[in-house]
């Protein structure tokens, strides 16, 4: 390997040395698998976590290691995959555990291994394994410890930035889901357990069919050539980003109903998600047309559009349907007359506390989104900054610094200063 080789193209500022070329085992302090502990002694609580190939299997009375560690799956389908421990803890014997010694670091050892592939190292057997020796003499490349630190260092704030938006996505999620519990009417009851200040009255049932109304315009002239489909989990979508293809069959698009903006569609397939189908929003701000299985609906200005559409979100309506519909003859749709499903009761308390309803639903929908959105970027940023990584380890963390800030603003501010550290060295 020459020596521009061992440059990494982008660096922080202020490191100018070659990398050099290291076994893993050269690296380390501790490089070697954990201890055997029998399945009864791993327990569902218990003060030390128990670390096996694969991450946290329970807990244990004992430990057997103390410290930060970098831990890699040495046996099974996912051998060689990395993960970290700190503190007290219990490692397996399907473990394999490495601290840096005092020239290195452990945490960029951690990000390091991760991008190695170190599967590739498995014994060819109907259970792959890692020996350690094996392990041990694998080559890499390594820049000063103090390099190695800014690096690791770099990741590891992705790492907390990737688990503080997923935490709050799933705080968020679960919020979501004890408001639509509660902020309706359970069985028997005519008031939900919470309500906004100032609303007192009681709720009423109302019949969908007073105030909705089928669709059943078709697109006789072939005006429309989008169809839409209607997913439990993704809502009304275009077809096309559904099944990544057309499935619409051109010579039947005539007779397909077509679906304004903010027309309600109930498919009958179910899923797990949806027992007895899915009833979601036209949210595209676009016309496009559904296939006449699906029952397609207007709704008059009675109703809030997002308070009834949140509402289908519960299980409130589920008993109805699982009373007065059935499966049919395939296992995978529910089957129910038009006439009957339009008799559906919905709880409907007065337009103004529907529309506090839906605007206190949309909020935490529109926060549930955004850390959502920033999860999957950050993911996005670090999976390819680890295959950079595993190509000849070319150094691009300024530079990713830089797209993260510009995509998540002030909350990865951390990345400049990381910069201007080095700069003041």
């Amino acid at each position: 390997m020459t020596e521009q080789a061992k440059v990494p193209a982008i660096r922080f500022a202020g490191f100018t040395d070659p990398w050099e070329q290291r076994k893993l085992g050269e690296l380390s302090s501790e490089f070697q698998s954990g201890d055997f502990i029998s399945a009864e002694k791993i327990l569902a609580s218990g003060p030390y976590p128990v670390y096996g190939g694969n991450g946290l299997r329970g807990y244990a009375k004992r430990y057997n290691h103390d410290g930060f560690y970098a831990l890699i799956g040495r046996q099974g389908a996912l051998c060689g995959n990395v993960n970290t421990a700190v503190g007290k803890a219990y490692f397996t014997e399907h473990a394999v555990a490495i601290k840096a010694n005092s020239l290195h670091d452990t945490r960029f050892l951690v990000h390091l291994l991760r991008c190695m592939d170190l599967g590739q190292y498995s014994g060819q057997s109907a259970q792959p394994g890692l020996a350690v020796g094996v392990l041990k003499e694998v080559e890499t490349t390594v820049p000063s410890k103090v390099e190695q630190q800014a690096i690791g260092s770099f990741f590891s704030r992705l790492d907390d930035l990737i688990t503080l938006h997923q935490r709050k996505y799933d705080k968020l999620v679960i919020f979501k889901k004890t408001m639509l519990e509660k902020m309706f009417p359970k069985d028997g009851e005519s008031v939900p357990e919470i309500r906004f200040a100032g609303f007192t009255d009681p709720w009423e049932q109302r019949k969908l069919g007073e105030f909705s109304k089928k669709n059943t315009i078709k697109n006789a002239n072939g005006a429309l050539s989008e169809t839409f489909t209607n997913s439990a989990e993704q809502g009304v979508i275009s077809q096309l980003d559904y099944f990544d293809h057309d499935i619409t069959n051109d010579a039947n698009i005539s007779g397909y109903y077509v679906v304004q903006p903010d027309d309600f569609v109930y498919n009958p397939r179910i899923s797990a998600t949806a027992p007895c189908g899915p009833i979601n929003r036209n949210r595209l701000n676009r016309a496009g047309v559904m296939s006449p299985l699906y029952t397609v609906f207007s709704v008059d200005a009675s109703m809030d559009k997002t308070y009834l559409e949140h509402y289908f979100k519960t299980s409130r309506w589920h008993d109805f349907m699982f009373l007065e519909g059935n499966t049919g003859a395939r296992s995978d749709r529910f089957s129910i007359s038009d006439a009957t499903f339009f008799e559906m009761p919905i709880w409907c308390p007065e337009i103004s506390e529907q529309m506090a309803i839906a605007k206190q639903l949309e909020t935490t929908d529109t926060l549930i989104t955004l850390h959502q959105r920033k999860y999957d970027k950050l993911v996005i940023f670090k999976k390819t900054m680890l295959e950079k990584c595993s190509r000849k380890m070319v150094s691009l963390y300024p530079k990713f610094a830089l797209l993260v800030l510009l995509t998540l603003g002030n909350s990865v501010s951390w990345g400049i200063q990381q910069e201007e550290h080095h700069q003041e060295r």
